[in-house]
C-alpha cells in the first residue's frame, strides 16, 4: 500500500489494518494519550474543491499525529495554470512527505502517484472518495459489530460516494444495493470491478431503478446530496428527477427495523432526505463525520509512518 487512490486497489486484509488502526487511534484519543507517529512529518494538502470536512479532519489529523499539514488551494500552486502534474509532484516530493488532493480529475491523482516519490491519498475526485468510504465502513462496524452479511442500501445519484461503497461493501463481503434513476447509474466498469470483488467475498451487488427494491431490508440506508459541486446549473432537473429517491419515513420504513443512517454530509433536508430521518434516532451522520478524523490518522500513519 503505497497510496490510496481507490479501495478498487487495496486488499481485504489492507482495508482491515486500517480499521483496526482507526479504532486504535481514536481509543488513544479519546483517553487524550498522545502520540507523535508523524514527528517532523509534512502533508501537502492540495484543494482545488473546498471542503469543511475534509481540510479539517486531515488538519487536525496531522497535528495529533505530531507532523504538519500545509494548506495549498489552486491559488496557491500552479496545477492547471501551466505547471505539468509531473514537475509539481517532482517538486512536492523534495520538500514534503505527503500529498493529500481534493480536486474534480481523477487522473490529477493518478498522474501525482506516477509521477513524485511520496504518498498521495486521494481526498475526493469526481470518480472516487475513498476516506469517505473507509470511514462509513468504520461507524458501520461500530454499530453493527460486523461488515460481512450486512446489506447496505444507497439511493440517489451514481456518483463519487455511489462508487467507492461499490468497491470497499464488496471487498469486506457487505451486500450493497445502488438505487439510481436512469441516466444516473454507476459507472460500468466500477460496477464490473464491484462485481468480481463480491465474488471472492461472497457478497451480492444490485444495480436498480426502483428505490424500494434497493432498500429493502437494508441494515445500512445511505444517500448524498443531489447536487454536487459544479452541477449548480442542473439543480431544478435534478431535483425532479431525483424526487422518487428522498429518504424519508415511508421509504426508510422499508429497511430493517434497526437499520442505521448516513450522509457523508454536506446534506439539504427536505432534498435527498428528510429531517425525520438525518435529525432521528437512526442517524449516524455526525459519529460518521467524527470518524474521518480517525480513519485519515491511520492512512497517514500507516503511508507516511
Amino acid at each position: 500500500m503505497k497510496h490510496l487512490i481507490s479501495l478498487n486497489d487495496l486488499t481485504l486484509e489492507e482495508i482491515e489494518k486500517i480499521l483496526n488502526l482507526s479504532e486504535k487511534l481514536k481509543n488513544q484519543q479519546k483517553a487524550r494519550v498522545t502520540h507523535h507517529l508523524l514527528s517532523g512529518k509534512t502533508l501537502g494538502m492540495i484543494f482545488t474543491k473546498s471542503s469543511t470536512r475534509t481540510r479539517v479532519s486531515f488538519e487536525v489529523g496531522m497535528y495529533q499525529l505530531g507532523g504538519y499539514a500545509l494548506f495549498l488551494s489552486s491559488n496557491d500552486i500552479q496545477i492547471g495554470r501551466g505547471e505539468t502534474i509531473y514537475d509539481t509532484a517532482q517538486v512536492l516530493s523534495r520538500y514534503i512527505d505527503g500529498i493529500m488532493i481534493r480536486t474534480f480529475d481523477h487522473s490529477d491523482v493518478e498522474d501525482l502517484a506516477n509521477y513524485g516519490n511520496i504518498p498521495v491519498i486521494n481526498g475526493l475526485t469526481d470518480l472516487l472518495h475513498p476516506c469517505q468510504i473507509l470511514a462509513d465502513l468504520f461507524t458501520i462496524y461500530e454499530h453493527k459489530g460486523t461488515l460481512k452479511g450486512l446489506k447496505l442500501a444507497y439511493l440517489g445519484d451514481g456518483n463519487n460516494i455511489a462508487h467507492s461503497l461499490l468497491h470497499g461493501c464488496s471487498k469486506v463481503g457487505m451486500d450493497i444495493s445502488i438505487g439510481a434513476p436512469k441516466g444516473y447509474q454507476c459507472n460500468e466498469n466500477i460496477v464490473s470491478n464491484a462485481k468480481e470483488a463480491a465474488k471472492i467475498s461472497g457478497s451480492n451487488v444490485v444495480i436498480t431503478e426502483d428505490p424500494v427494491e434497493a432498500i429493502k431490508d437494508a441494515d445500512v440506508v445511505y444517500t448524498d446530496t443531489w447536487v454536487s459541486m459544479g452541477q449548480e446549473s442542473e439543480k431544478q432537473a435534478r431535483i425532479k428527477i431525483f424526487e422518487p429517491y428522498r429518504v424519508d419515513g415511508n421509504l426508510f420504513c422499508k429497511a430493517k427495523e434497526d437499520a442505521i443512517f448516513l450522509h457523508c454530509l454536506p446534506a439539504y433536508r427536505g432534498y435527498e432526505v428528510t429531517q425525520e430521518i438525518i435529525d432521528g434516532p437512526q442517524s449516524l451522520v455526525f459519529d460518521e463525520a467524527e470518524n474521518r478524523l480517525h480513519v485519515q490518522k491511520a492512512i497517514m500513519a500507516i503511508l507516511m509512518g
